[in-house]
């Protein structure tokens, strides 16, 4: 029989056997035994592959042979053997040498080997880790890449939040836009960041919550400075999940475009001004298109009152002629107010004292107001003049002064004032008042045409609609500013003008019996037009087109030529009033219109009357021209003192008939 310790011998050396198999033919890593004095006593195949080193070259020597000739001589390989035998094992990183003189980074483990106390040998297992020591090393460089990319970002505040909300860390980002150094805000929770009112709301939680549901979270929003100023931030906050989706934290990236914010503030503006200047012009053009026609219709109606005014005697048919009358004024001013709105209007810019005009219209805006409401003036005696069209800015502080009115229901104080303004060569006035107020969503309204808070039948919604459309015209601008319960100020800024220049008298004179040549290719207008200069005493001739009026004023004996602006063909009544100048050029021109583009450059080389006019509007103006009246009566009324017509000039004796009715 086999005895026992036979069969254990035989163990021990078959489990050794298989040991130096498996250490012996292991590749990937040096295995060999060394010496108690450091020499090569067995060799794998590993350290074969590893080293360079087969068995044969490698057995006998010293295993400093690995070592930098550096570290040979400083004793490190004497000093590993050391540690191993003092701490029984000794593990060190570092450059060792292969047979061809190469290098690699090895991670080494030294371990003492005992018998019954006895020091006899060293067990050193050696790996080569050079791509591993490599790839730590790219991702070494690269974190600390990333750290300072991160870390030196300017235009983002970078950082990261713990699950709880709280700062773990901060860039030069976030110093930059909010104030705070890293060891002021690390370990503080990214809540200060927020307006008072979002954190009493609760939307820090939330916004963390929504990122952490969705993987998600981003807005647009205002932002508080360590200063306490507000900024707009665009936020972006995004989870941290490890390798189980475990929540590690937030990263959290906010970029301040407060300026940003306000270019597109400002390109919305522009985009809303284009809009409203499109409308604008297609309102102008749909405006004029219908404005002369519709002036027409009303200069008809208007003069055959005139006309038809002596065959009426019953109270009821004198009644009825008031109500056509009134109906047809109403009608023109609308027609006005909203050609001014839609700046079609044909205006007469000049200089004028703005304390002037205001004092003169002073009377009448009391009479207006009523007793409720006081008047103060408020405009110093250094106020410039402003250039504008006398009679728009009349309407337009009427407009403002009745539209106060209306906000004072139970009474107040209505001011108006004046203030130059240096800076932008213009002059403000504005009337103030302390009703009640205009709400928000209505004040962005106001200026709208046809737009009224009034009740039905009580405003036509044209009234601010002109003031904006004067101002505008005038190349200046209107403004408004109202709060709930404290009133309201519209100021219209105007240019300024040079002195005023007063009127003086001129003209050319005529004597005897004036003869006006009449164009006007309507002939029911025409006709209106006849019956109201023959009541004014002036012989008329009549032509329906530039063609045949070249030729009346060619034949002599035209003292006056009145002609619309508006013709067919291809001479309008402007440049009809050009060829007469070049041919006659002391010969007087006035021209009207119910509308018209070309009105504008007429205004500077002729006088323009606007259709519909009444007969005082015409008499004053043929006396202007002429200096006298039809008869060789002298006539000098001033522009602002128009002579007035009554009944008495309706009995007039007998009138002369109108000639070349063509």
């Amino acid at each position: 029989m086999v005895k026992k310790s036979d069969q254990l011998k035989r163990g021990i050396f078959e489990s050794e056997r298989r040991f130096r198999l498996l250490a012996g033919g292991a590749v990937d890593y040096a295995i060999c035994t060394l010496a108690p004095d450091g020499r090569v006593i067995h060799w794998n195949k590993g350290a074969e592959r590893i080293t360079g080193y087969p068995a044969r070259a490698i057995l006998g020597q010293h295993f400093s042979i690995f070592y930098l000739e550096e570290d040979r001589a400083s004793g490190l390989p004497a000093k590993a053997l050391q540690m191993a035998r003092k701490e029984k094992h000794a593990v060190a990183e570092g450059w060792c040498v292969r047979r061809d003189g190469s290098q690699f980074y090895a991670s080494v483990v030294i371990d003492p080997i005992y018998e019954k106390r006895r020091l006899v040998g060293y067990a050193m297992v050696t790996r080569d880790i050079t791509e591993r020591r490599q790839a730590r090393a790219d991702l070494d460089a690269s974190e600390s890449q990333f750290r300072l990319l991160v870390g030196n970002v300017t235009d983002y505040a970078l950082y990261m939040l713990t699950p709880a909300g709280i700062v773990a860390n901060w860039n030069a980002g976030g110093e930059r836009i909010k104030g705070y150094s890293p060891s002021e805000i690390i370990g503080q929770s990214f809540a200060r960041f927020y307006t008072p009112a979002d954190q009493a709301a609760g939307k820090p939680a939330r916004a963390l919550k929504i990122a952490e549901e969705t993987g998600h979270y981003e807005e647009d929003g205002w932002r508080v400075r360590k200063d306490g100023s507000f900024f707009w931030a665009s936020v972006v906050i995004d989870p941290i999940r490890d390798s189980d989706g475990s929540l590690v934290g937030f990263a959290k990236i906010t970029r301040d475009i407060t300026e940003r914010r306000e270019a597109q503030r400002k390109l919305e503006l522009v985009q809303r001004q284009l809009a409203e200047s499109q409308k604008m012009d297609a309102l102008g053009q749909l405006t004029g298109g219908v404005a002369h026609d519709f002036n027409n219709l009303l200069m008809i109606i208007s003069g055959n009152l005139h006309r038809i005014r002596r065959e009426v005697t019953s109270e009821r048919g004198r009644l009825a002629m008031s109500a056509i009358e009134t109906a047809s004024e109403r009608a023109a001013s609308l027609t006005s107010q909203l050609l001014t709105f839609a700046r079609r209007q044909s205006v007469n810019p000049q200089a004028i004292e703005v304390t002037e005009r205001i004092t003169a219209l002073r009377a009448v805006l009391t009479s207006a107001l009523g007793g409720l409401v006081r008047l103060d003036v408020d405009v110093p005696s250094d106020i410039w003049p402003v250039f504008v069209d006398p009679t728009e800015f009349e309407t337009a502080l009427i407009n403002l002064v009745i539209n106060a009115r209306d906000a004072m229901t139970d009474g107040g104080t209505l001011t108006i004032a004046a203030r130059n303004v240096p800076a932008e060569a213009q002059v403000a006035v504005s009337v103030t008042d302390t009703g009640e107020g205009i709400p928000d969503d209505v004040l962005s309204k106001v200026f709208d045409p046809f737009f009224t808070t009034k009740p039905v039948g009580k405003g036509t919604g044209l009234g601010l609609s002109q003031v904006h459309g004067f101002a505008h015209q005038a190349d200046g601008r209107v403004e408004i500013a109202s709060a709930l319960g404290k009133g309201t100020t519209v100021s219209i800024y105007l240019p300024r003008g040079t002195a005023a220049a007063k009127p003086t008298a001129a003209g050319h004179s005529v004597g005897g019996s004036a003869t006006v040549l009449l164009i006007e290719d309507n002939p029911a207008v025409a006709d209106a037009s006849i019956g109201l200069l023959e009541q004014l005493g002036y012989t008329v001739r009549w032509a329906s087109n530039a063609e045949a009026a070249l030729s009346e004023v060619d034949a002599n004996g035209i003292d006056v030529v009145f002609s619309d602006i508006v013709m067919p063909g291809r001479m309008d009544g402007l440049k009809l009033a050009r060829a007469i100048r070049e041919r006659k050029p002391d010969l007087p021109i006035l021209l009207t219109t119910g509308y018209s583009e070309s009105a504008r450059d007429a205004r500077s080389d002729f006088p323009v009357l606007r259709k519909p006019y009444h007969i005082q509007d015409l008499s004053r103006e043929l006396s202007k021209l002429t200096a006298h009246g039809p008869g060789g009566v002298t006539n000098s009324p001033s522009a602002d003192a128009p002579r007035e017509f009554d009944a008495a000039d309706h009995d007039r004796a007998t009138r002369p008939k109108a000639k070349a009715r063509s």
